[in-house]
């Protein structure tokens, strides 16, 4: 049976009431898990609480009521626990990439050195860059030296949310496969958020649909593709069907 790396269990959470909007519940006793090693996606309509389930599992907010686990042990200190890779690179544009890709090393106090950072910068495609800047990058260069801080956090579950949504349609393709490769090489589990559904098909094991509000079930959509898998592969008669049918879920949720 596989391991649940990471586990939701009876979990509810609210946002509190300001002077401009009422309570909002997002969660409402959900129960959900993710195993370890896997690919899942998380797809929704905006506001459905793609964002807010990844600031429970980082910690930076907390259930009203039920758990969380990681790595099978319930977690009620979360922050720093977990990979996390928002939707902007965030690299700090007066520090050199290797600067940057230091960063969490640095916040660690862990013992890297600079050949072994270097040399990591070529192992994702990125050699000879470790003294240029980010704004010298493209964005898909920016993006894999956000991946690499990223999983230099030493965590073995990565959230990644919406990584490649600025990027243009040719480099995020790129982009998708680079990362696969990269998931298989470094035997992590992603969780990864996208609003691109053929992104999903192409990526996941399991896909994880958000459209209810509040969220009572997170429904789970296993995705019928071996690996080693291509886009090619979405043109299938079942996965062109199965596209249509979570068209059709989120549109009927999503707010006009």
């Amino acid at each position: 049976m596989p391991n649940k790396i990471l586990e939701f269990t009876d979990v509810s959470f609210h946002y509190q009431a300001t002077k401009a909007s009422k309570p909002t519940a997002i969660f409402d006793q959900v129960d959900w898990h993710v195993n370890e090693g896997e690919f899942v996606s998380i797809i929704g309509p905006s506001g459905y609480g793609k964002s807010t389930l990844f600031r429970l599992v980082t910690g930076l907010e907390n259930p009203d009521s039920g758990e969380i686990s990681l790595n099978g042990e319930v977690a009620t200190r979360r922050l720093g626990k977990v990979g996390y890779m928002p939707q902007q690179d965030l690299l700090m544009p007066w520090r050199t990439i290797l600067e940057n890709v230091r960063l969490p090393v640095e916040l660690q106090s862990a013992k890297t050195t600079s050949d072994e950072m270097i040399q990591l910068l070529a192992d994702f495609g990125l050699a000879g860059e470790e003294n240029s800047y980010p704004g010298n990058l493209s964005g898909g260069m920016r993006q894999r030296v956000s991946f690499l801080r990223t999983i230099l956090t030493g965590s073995d579950i990565l959230l990644l949310d919406e990584p490649f949504s600025a990027l243009d349609a040719i480099t995020r393709l790129t982009m998708q496969e680079w990362l696969i490769d990269q998931w298989k090489r470094l035997d992590k589990t992603i969780v990864f958020i996208t609003h691109d559904i053929d992104e999903a098909l192409f990526l996941s094991d399991r896909i994880f649909v958000l459209a209810e509000k509040p969220v009572r079930t997170i429904r789970e959509v296993a995705v019928p593709l071996d690996r080693p898998r291509t886009m090619r592969d979405l043109a299938r008669p079942e996965l062109v069907e199965l596209k249509q049918q979570l068209i059709m879920e989120l549109r009927s949720e999503a707010p006009l």
